[in-house]
Protein backbone atom coordinates (compact mmCIF):
# COMPACT_ATOMS: atom_id res chain seq x y z
CA UNK A 1 0.00 0.00 0.00
CA UNK A 2 1.21 3.64 -0.52
CA UNK A 3 2.57 5.58 2.04
CA UNK A 4 0.07 8.37 0.81
CA UNK A 5 -2.59 5.80 1.17
CA UNK A 6 -1.27 4.94 4.90
CA UNK A 7 -0.91 8.49 6.29
CA UNK A 8 -4.54 9.17 4.84
CA UNK A 9 -6.53 6.03 7.04
CA UNK A 10 -4.43 7.59 9.82
CA UNK A 11 -5.72 11.04 9.24
CA UNK A 12 -9.22 9.33 8.67
CA UNK A 13 -8.75 7.76 11.84
CA UNK A 14 -8.17 11.12 13.57
CA UNK A 15 -10.77 12.96 11.59
CA UNK A 16 -12.72 13.72 15.14
CA UNK A 17 -10.16 14.70 17.06
CA UNK A 18 -8.63 16.86 14.60
CA UNK A 19 -11.73 18.64 13.94
CA UNK A 20 -12.30 19.52 17.53
CA UNK A 21 -8.70 20.66 17.58
CA UNK A 22 -9.10 23.00 14.74
CA UNK A 23 -12.39 24.22 15.93
CA UNK A 24 -10.23 25.20 19.17
CA UNK A 25 -7.96 27.30 16.91
CA UNK A 26 -10.65 28.74 14.91
CA UNK A 27 -12.57 29.58 18.48
CA UNK A 28 -9.77 30.70 20.34
CA UNK A 29 -8.85 33.16 17.15
CA UNK A 30 -12.26 34.60 16.61
CA UNK A 31 -12.38 38.50 17.42
CA UNK A 32 -14.38 41.74 17.48
CA UNK A 33 -12.57 42.62 14.00
CA UNK A 34 -14.02 41.62 10.85
CA UNK A 35 -11.21 41.98 9.42
CA UNK A 36 -9.13 39.85 11.73
CA UNK A 37 -12.33 37.67 11.45
CA UNK A 38 -11.81 37.48 7.66
CA UNK A 39 -8.23 37.18 7.12
CA UNK A 40 -7.54 34.11 9.69
CA UNK A 41 -11.08 32.11 8.50
CA UNK A 42 -8.89 32.57 5.00
CA UNK A 43 -5.47 31.21 5.96
CA UNK A 44 -7.21 28.78 8.09
CA UNK A 45 -9.53 27.34 4.96
CA UNK A 46 -6.38 25.50 3.83
CA UNK A 47 -4.80 23.11 6.21
CA UNK A 48 -2.28 21.12 4.44
CA UNK A 49 -2.05 17.41 5.72
CA UNK A 50 -1.85 18.80 9.31
CA UNK A 51 1.51 15.99 10.09
CA UNK A 52 1.83 18.29 13.22
CA UNK A 53 -1.63 17.78 14.63
CA UNK A 54 -1.00 14.13 14.28
CA UNK A 55 1.54 13.79 15.75
CA UNK A 56 -0.12 15.37 19.00
CA UNK A 57 -3.29 13.38 18.97
CA UNK A 58 -1.19 10.25 18.49
CA UNK A 59 0.77 11.08 21.51
CA UNK A 60 -2.41 11.46 23.37
CA UNK A 61 -3.17 7.91 22.53
CA UNK A 62 0.04 6.58 24.01
CA UNK A 63 -0.43 8.11 26.94
CA UNK A 64 -4.06 7.80 27.55
CA UNK A 65 -6.26 9.14 25.25
CA UNK A 66 -7.26 12.36 23.92
CA UNK A 67 -9.18 14.70 25.98
CA UNK A 68 -9.60 18.40 26.31
CA UNK A 69 -6.46 18.91 27.33
CA UNK A 70 -4.17 16.87 24.81
CA UNK A 71 -6.53 19.11 22.10
CA UNK A 72 -5.68 22.68 23.95
CA UNK A 73 -1.77 21.99 24.03
CA UNK A 74 -1.65 20.55 20.13
CA UNK A 75 -3.84 24.12 19.04
CA UNK A 76 -1.59 25.47 21.08
CA UNK A 77 1.52 24.22 19.16
CA UNK A 78 -0.36 24.60 15.80
CA UNK A 79 -0.83 28.10 16.29
CA UNK A 80 2.37 29.14 16.86
CA UNK A 81 3.69 27.15 13.70
CA UNK A 82 1.51 28.79 11.78
CA UNK A 83 1.95 32.33 13.53
CA UNK A 84 6.18 31.17 12.20
CA UNK A 85 4.76 30.90 8.86
CA UNK A 86 3.32 33.94 8.07
CA UNK A 87 6.44 35.86 9.43
CA UNK A 88 8.48 33.98 7.73
CA UNK A 89 6.54 34.69 4.35
CA UNK A 90 6.64 38.39 5.48
CA UNK A 91 10.64 37.46 5.52
CA UNK A 92 10.82 35.85 2.21
CA UNK A 93 8.56 38.35 0.47
CA UNK A 94 6.65 34.87 -0.53
CA UNK A 95 3.83 35.39 -2.90
CA UNK A 96 2.34 32.63 -2.37
CA UNK A 97 1.95 29.01 0.21
CA UNK A 98 0.33 26.06 -0.47
CA UNK A 99 -0.96 27.54 -3.74
CA UNK A 100 -3.10 30.28 -1.98
CA UNK A 101 -1.92 34.00 -1.75
CA UNK A 102 -0.24 35.01 1.59
CA UNK A 103 -1.40 37.11 3.76
CA UNK A 104 1.48 39.85 3.02
CA UNK A 105 0.86 39.33 -0.71
CA UNK A 106 -2.96 40.64 -0.78
CA UNK A 107 -3.22 42.63 2.48
CA UNK A 108 0.89 44.02 3.33
CA UNK A 109 4.03 42.89 5.65
CA UNK A 110 2.38 45.06 8.16
CA UNK A 111 -0.99 43.14 8.44
CA UNK A 112 0.60 40.22 7.93
CA UNK A 113 3.25 40.66 11.26
CA UNK A 114 0.62 41.88 13.51
CA UNK A 115 -2.02 38.54 12.18
CA UNK A 116 1.17 36.67 12.98
CA UNK A 117 1.31 38.05 16.41
CA UNK A 118 -2.38 37.46 17.29
CA UNK A 119 -1.90 34.03 16.36
CA UNK A 120 0.71 34.08 19.22
CA UNK A 121 -1.50 35.01 21.66
CA UNK A 122 -3.76 32.60 20.63
CA UNK A 123 -1.06 29.72 21.08
CA UNK A 124 -0.67 31.12 24.66
CA UNK A 125 -4.12 31.00 25.32
CA UNK A 126 -4.66 27.37 24.74
CA UNK A 127 -1.26 26.64 26.36
CA UNK A 128 -2.45 28.21 29.48
CA UNK A 129 -5.77 26.33 29.26
CA UNK A 130 -4.00 22.74 28.81
CA UNK A 131 -3.27 23.12 32.52
CA UNK A 132 0.29 22.42 32.96
CA UNK A 133 3.16 24.74 32.71
CA UNK A 134 5.51 22.18 31.09
CA UNK A 135 3.51 23.22 28.08
CA UNK A 136 3.70 26.52 28.37
CA UNK A 137 7.47 26.19 28.71
CA UNK A 138 7.87 23.64 25.83
CA UNK A 139 6.14 26.38 23.57
CA UNK A 140 8.16 28.97 25.02
CA UNK A 141 11.55 26.51 23.89
CA UNK A 142 9.90 25.89 21.05
CA UNK A 143 9.58 29.80 19.56
CA UNK A 144 12.87 30.26 20.75
CA UNK A 145 14.45 27.04 18.76
CA UNK A 146 12.55 28.08 15.35
CA UNK A 147 14.01 31.73 16.12
CA UNK A 148 17.83 30.49 16.56
CA UNK A 149 17.38 28.26 14.08
CA UNK A 150 16.74 30.82 11.57
CA UNK A 151 19.31 33.21 12.63
CA UNK A 152 22.01 30.64 12.29
CA UNK A 153 20.90 29.44 9.21
CA UNK A 154 20.87 33.23 8.14
CA UNK A 155 24.34 34.08 9.70
CA UNK A 156 26.33 30.65 8.20
CA UNK A 157 24.72 31.80 4.88
CA UNK A 158 26.56 34.99 4.99
CA UNK A 159 29.89 33.34 5.31
CA UNK A 160 28.69 30.07 2.51
CA UNK A 161 31.00 27.47 5.24
CA UNK A 162 28.93 25.30 7.16
CA UNK A 163 29.91 21.30 8.29
CA UNK A 164 27.34 18.32 8.60
CA UNK A 165 27.44 19.17 12.53
CA UNK A 166 26.16 22.65 12.18
CA UNK A 167 23.62 21.68 9.43
CA UNK A 168 22.20 19.38 11.37
CA UNK A 169 22.43 21.78 14.65
CA UNK A 170 20.14 24.41 12.44
CA UNK A 171 17.74 21.88 11.02
CA UNK A 172 17.60 20.98 14.74
CA UNK A 173 16.29 23.92 16.08
CA UNK A 174 14.14 25.20 13.00
CA UNK A 175 12.50 21.87 12.05
CA UNK A 176 13.04 18.92 14.71
CA UNK A 177 12.22 21.47 17.86
CA UNK A 178 8.54 21.72 16.55
CA UNK A 179 8.22 18.04 15.92
CA UNK A 180 9.65 17.36 19.35
CA UNK A 181 6.88 19.87 21.07
CA UNK A 182 4.09 17.93 19.43
CA UNK A 183 4.39 14.96 20.99
CA UNK A 184 6.34 15.99 24.60
CA UNK A 185 2.91 18.27 25.31
CA UNK A 186 1.05 15.25 25.02
CA UNK A 187 2.95 13.27 27.63
CA UNK A 188 2.89 16.31 30.04
CA UNK A 189 -0.81 16.98 30.18
CA UNK A 190 -1.65 13.65 30.83
CA UNK A 191 1.41 12.55 32.85
CA UNK A 192 3.06 10.07 30.51
CA UNK A 193 5.99 8.38 32.30
CA UNK A 194 9.12 10.23 32.15
CA UNK A 195 11.15 7.16 29.85
CA UNK A 196 8.42 7.12 27.25
CA UNK A 197 7.99 10.88 27.31
CA UNK A 198 11.70 11.14 26.16
CA UNK A 199 11.43 8.43 24.04
CA UNK A 200 8.53 10.15 22.03
CA UNK A 201 10.92 13.26 22.13
CA UNK A 202 13.91 11.38 20.97
CA UNK A 203 11.13 9.64 17.93
CA UNK A 204 9.91 13.38 16.80
CA UNK A 205 13.57 14.66 16.43
CA UNK A 206 14.62 12.05 14.49
CA UNK A 207 11.39 12.43 12.21
CA UNK A 208 12.07 16.70 12.10
CA UNK A 209 15.62 15.79 10.70
CA UNK A 210 14.67 13.80 8.39
CA UNK A 211 11.34 15.65 7.36
CA UNK A 212 13.25 18.74 7.08
CA UNK A 213 16.59 16.92 5.21
CA UNK A 214 13.71 15.86 2.44
CA UNK A 215 12.39 18.90 2.27
CA UNK A 216 16.02 20.27 0.94
CA UNK A 217 16.51 17.68 -1.32
CA UNK A 218 13.62 18.63 -3.52
CA UNK A 219 15.79 21.93 -3.87
CA UNK A 220 17.92 20.03 -6.30
CA UNK A 221 15.08 18.69 -9.03
CA UNK A 222 13.12 21.11 -11.20
CA UNK A 223 9.71 19.91 -10.43
CA UNK A 224 7.03 22.59 -9.61
CA UNK A 225 4.99 20.05 -7.61
CA UNK A 226 6.95 20.71 -4.96
CA UNK A 227 6.63 24.29 -4.67
CA UNK A 228 9.76 26.22 -5.35
CA UNK A 229 12.56 26.32 -7.76
CA UNK A 230 15.45 24.52 -8.38
CA UNK A 231 18.51 25.99 -6.49
CA UNK A 232 16.75 28.47 -4.62
CA UNK A 233 18.20 27.33 -1.33
CA UNK A 234 21.53 28.43 -2.84
CA UNK A 235 19.91 31.55 -4.72
CA UNK A 236 19.41 32.96 -0.87
CA UNK A 237 22.89 31.61 0.20
CA UNK A 238 21.54 27.76 2.04
CA UNK A 239 24.11 25.08 1.65
CA UNK A 240 22.17 21.98 2.43
CA UNK A 241 23.20 18.50 3.04
CA UNK A 242 23.48 16.70 -0.71
CA UNK A 243 26.52 19.90 -1.45
CA UNK A 244 27.58 19.77 2.01
CA UNK A 245 28.94 15.78 1.90
CA UNK A 246 29.94 16.73 -1.79
CA UNK A 247 32.31 19.32 -0.56
CA UNK A 248 33.41 17.02 2.43
CA UNK A 249 35.14 14.91 -0.18
CA UNK A 250 38.15 16.94 -1.33
CA UNK A 251 39.43 14.23 -3.67
CA UNK A 252 36.16 14.77 -6.15
CA UNK A 253 37.11 16.31 -9.18
CA UNK A 254 36.74 19.99 -9.53
CA UNK A 255 36.31 20.25 -5.58
CA UNK A 256 37.99 23.26 -5.36
CA UNK A 257 36.22 25.23 -8.46
CA UNK A 258 32.98 23.83 -6.81
CA UNK A 259 34.40 25.20 -2.98
CA UNK A 260 35.03 28.79 -4.66
CA UNK A 261 32.26 28.97 -6.25
CA UNK A 262 30.17 28.52 -2.90
CA UNK A 263 32.04 31.40 -1.89
CA UNK A 264 30.87 34.06 -4.54
CA UNK A 265 29.27 37.25 -2.86
CA UNK A 266 26.38 36.54 -5.85
CA UNK A 267 25.44 33.52 -7.41
CA UNK A 268 24.74 33.67 -11.03
CA UNK A 269 21.63 30.69 -12.03
CA UNK A 270 24.96 29.16 -14.05
CA UNK A 271 26.60 28.63 -10.82
CA UNK A 272 23.34 27.21 -9.06
CA UNK A 273 22.91 24.58 -11.87
CA UNK A 274 26.73 23.93 -11.97
CA UNK A 275 26.74 23.31 -8.13
CA UNK A 276 23.50 21.15 -8.23
CA UNK A 277 24.62 19.02 -10.64
CA UNK A 278 27.55 18.80 -9.10
CA UNK A 279 26.33 17.65 -5.76
CA UNK A 280 23.71 15.24 -7.32
CA UNK A 281 27.04 13.36 -9.65
CA UNK A 282 29.01 13.68 -6.42
CA UNK A 283 26.32 11.15 -4.60
CA UNK A 284 24.92 14.02 -2.51
CA UNK A 285 21.08 13.07 -2.40
CA UNK A 286 22.02 9.28 -2.51
CA UNK A 287 23.98 10.54 0.81
CA UNK A 288 20.79 12.29 1.97
CA UNK A 289 18.83 9.37 1.69
CA UNK A 290 21.07 7.02 3.05
CA UNK A 291 21.03 9.44 6.23
CA UNK A 292 17.23 9.45 6.45
CA UNK A 293 16.88 5.76 6.23
CA UNK A 294 19.69 5.58 9.12
CA UNK A 295 17.27 8.75 11.00
CA UNK A 296 14.23 5.79 10.48
CA UNK A 297 16.34 2.59 11.51
CA UNK A 298 17.39 4.77 14.93
CA UNK A 299 13.43 5.82 15.56
CA UNK A 300 12.52 2.22 15.39
CA UNK A 301 14.65 1.37 17.68
CA UNK A 302 13.59 4.57 19.77
CA UNK A 303 10.00 3.55 19.51
CA UNK A 304 10.80 -0.27 20.85
CA UNK A 305 10.31 0.93 24.13
CA UNK A 306 6.18 0.98 23.78
CA UNK A 307 4.35 -2.23 23.49
CA UNK A 308 2.97 -3.03 19.89
CA UNK A 309 0.13 -0.93 19.10
CA UNK A 310 -1.91 0.37 16.27
CA UNK A 311 -0.80 3.55 17.03
CA UNK A 312 2.87 2.64 17.23
CA UNK A 313 2.71 1.50 13.93
CA UNK A 314 1.25 4.37 12.74
CA UNK A 315 3.99 6.18 13.93
CA UNK A 316 6.49 4.06 12.03
CA UNK A 317 4.24 4.69 9.19
CA UNK A 318 4.40 8.53 9.09
CA UNK A 319 8.30 8.48 9.07
CA UNK A 320 8.35 6.09 6.18
CA UNK A 321 5.44 8.62 4.40
CA UNK A 322 7.89 11.35 4.93
CA UNK A 323 11.11 10.37 3.35
CA UNK A 324 8.87 9.14 0.20
CA UNK A 325 6.75 11.96 -0.16
CA UNK A 326 7.13 13.89 -3.12
CA UNK A 327 6.24 17.11 -2.15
Amino acid sequence: MPQMTKLDDIRHSLADDLRRLNGIIEDTLRSESPLMNSIVSRYLATKGKQLRPMLTLLGGRLFGGVNERVLQAGAAIEMLHNASLIHDDVIDQAQQRRGIETINSVWSNHVAVLVGDYFVTGALRCAVRAGDPRVLESLAQMGGDLSLGEINQYDNARSRNIDEATYLSIIGKKTASLFESCVAVSGYVNNGPAEQVEALRQYARLLGLAFQIKDDTFDYYDDPAVGKPTGNDLREGKITLPLIHALSQPGLPEHATMQALTRKEQLTTDDITTLVEWAKHAGGIDYAYDMMQRLRHEADAVLDIFPASDTIQWLRHIFCYIIERNR
